[in-house]
């Protein structure tokens, strides 16, 4: 088991402590050390290997033996015998965002509810707003958690399942039966949910990879063995597929499960309009098939230019004579919006500009949470003042690197920003950001963010809809209007890096494009290792048709003042 998951082990260990009415700081105890293992940055194999596992806080003798079984076999006994004590169907409440386990403990004692079905029938009885704690206004916001999670049943953000994909391409790449192997499906077209991992391999030995794969670590269970295509359910819940070809059908092979299904049909049509036939086996002419070492190759052979598969949607991408040069991770310059630990960030300053620089980056934009964020430890002016000595300082050791004072401003309800007018003008660079009242309508809400965006301060608005992906809509937004008022004040879109939002959508960004909107990619990192989710930004902004003269961050900082002084 990967860090993730065990934290994941041991925050579902602390809600059936608390749901068994155990002591709650021993239910805390788990929860503490979760957290603390997800922000260490060390291997957590490593640190089980070399006996180090106490170096993370909250870690004692109990904890480190059973953080060891999970590691070294996947389980954990412990954790077994605790969910034996529900019903199974019980578990399906712990994905409703905002019913925690105290919340759950009393649905379940004070109610017998032990599935979403019921829980759902208790809230259109009216039976839930009864009980001590929750009310009508808590009733109609588990009635919407319910609805998301009948939603998205079977759904997996992309950002969480690619690490796992990536694991499995390079352990099958190392056998020596594998001549090539790629991952495909929606996961290489860059979308942001995804139900499963595909991945396409070619061999002339096609059983020994499939045995390889179906006996893999973190496989749960084996529901399809073939020669050509074998299907597995990895310990997370997410399924993958693998199919086998020969090496000569893999070019087709990986373009046809690559999809999009709308894509395809549109090839197969020119293909036919040609005089082609078009399969996930090859293209033929008659019965002769036209040799094509990549895809490449393919797309060549029916007229078009080689078109990447973030933009295969079958939006426009076969009706262009040439594809732009779409953005990639290494035409970023700069980073922005990161957090440090003055707000609700677990690195230092220093600590992430040294993580910025250690990655080829030149600067960094510090965006912290403002004043009005106090849950997430938002900045008063006497700790604005602080951290800009603290930059002042840091710039002053900082070679061929700069970090730049900035801020993540609330919007407030009215469409201010956060701050009085003294305190904006202290920093260089301000994002701002909508936090709360997400439940406006839409004309509510577009007044509110266009009044952000003619604030003469703003320079990004960051995260547009405030959305969380398979937890939370966010609110609707006319983005005509909205485009319309980034171009003519000079304000540019984030696309949110951070898998859990990758918000704005990209559905929205090329007619931003089309319009003169200039966007930037913002990991909202807040730790050294978030940084990395910038990632997952390039492949929503290369879906959207973004090159690195669309985005500010791929901007030198000298450009990039140039741009806000404009």
């Amino acid at each position: 088991m990967n860090k993730k998951q065990v934290a994941s082990v041991l925050e579902e260990i602390a809600m059936l402590l608390e749901l068994s009415g155990e002591n709650p700081f021993k239910s805390r105890s788990y929860e503490n050390v979760a957290r603390a293992l997800e922000q260490h940055e060390e291997d957590l194999e490593t640190l089980v290997r070399e006996k180090r596992l106490r170096e993370i806080k909250g870690v004692g003798d109990a904890l480190e033996q059973k953080i060891e079984e999970l590691v070294t076999t996947g389980k954990l006994e412990y954790h077994q015998e605790l969910r034996s004590k529900f019903p199974e169907s019980l578990f399906e409440l712990f994905g409703i965002p905002g019913l925690g386990a105290k919340r759950i403990k009393a649905v379940y004692e004070e109610l017998g509810i032990t599935s979403l079905a019921e829980l759902e029938a208790a809230c259109h009885d009216a039976r839930l707003a009864t009980l001590k704690g929750f009310g009508e206004k808590m009733q109609e916001k588990v009635l919407e958690g319910i609805a998301q999670v009948r939603k998205h049943q079977g759904l997996f953000l992309a950002g969480r399942a690619y690490a796992t994909a990536q694991w499995i391409r390079d352990y099958l790449a190392r056998h020596p039966a594998t001549q090539r192997i790629e991952i495909a499906g929606s996961l290489r077209r860059c979308k942001e949910v995804i139900k499963d991992i595909d991945l396409v391999a070619s061999s002339e030995d096609p059983h020994a990879i499939m045995q390889a794969f179906t006996d893999m670590e973190g496989v749960a269970r084996v529901t399809g063995r073939g020669d050509t295509k074998s299907s597995v359910i990895l310990d997370a819940g997410i399924a993958a597929d693998l199919r086998v070809v020969t090496d000569e059908e893999f070019p087709y092979a990986l373009h046809h499960f690559t999809g999009s299904k709308e894509h395809n049909v549109a090839m197969r049509q020119r293909a036919k309009d040609l005089g082609f036939k078009m399969n996930e086996y090859g293209l033929f002419r008659g019965d002769t098939l036209v040799k094509c070492r990549d895809e490449k190759a393919i797309f060549k052979e029916l007229g078009l230019p080689c078109i990447p598969p973030e933009l295969r949607e079958d939006m426009g991408e076969l009706e262009v004579d040439t594809i732009p040069h779409l953005v990639e991770q290494g035409d970023l310059a700069g980073l922005i919006h990161c957090h440090s630990t003055y707000s609700d960030g677990r690195a230092t300053i220093a600590q992430m500009a040294q993580g910025a620089k250690e990655r080829g980056y030149s600067y960094l934009i510090l965006a912290d949470h403002s004043q009005s964020a106090a849950y997430a430890g938002g900045l008063t002016p006497q700790q604005v003042e602080k951290q800009h000595k603290e930059i002042d300082a840091l710039n002053k050791k900082l070679t061929g690197f700069r970090i730049v004072k900035g801020i993540e401003s609330d919007i407030r309800t009215d469409g201010s920003l956060d701050y009085e007018e003294d305190i904006l003008k202290s920093f260089e660079f301000i994002i701002a950001s909508v936090h709360s009242k997400l439940e406006m309508g839409e004309a509510e809400a577009t007044r509110r963010v266009i009044k952000a965006i003619e604030n003469p301060h703003t320079d990004v608005l960051g995260h547009p809809t405030g959305r969380l992906l398979l937890a939370r809509e966010g609110y609707s937004l006319d983005y005509e209007k909205v485009m319309d008022a980034c171009v003519a004040n000079r304000v540019a879109l984030e696309i949110n890096a951070n898998p859990n939002r990758l918000d704005i959508d990209w559905r929205h960004i090329r007619r931003g494009k089309e319009k003169g909107v200039m966007f930037c990619i913002g990991p909202d990192a807040h730790g050294v290792e978030g940084i990395d989710d910038v990632i997952f930004g390039v492949g929503i902004a290369r879906k959207g048709w973004l090159e690195r003269e669309n985005l500010i961050n791929c901007f030198t900082l000298s450009k990039l003042r140039r741009w806000q002084r404009h």
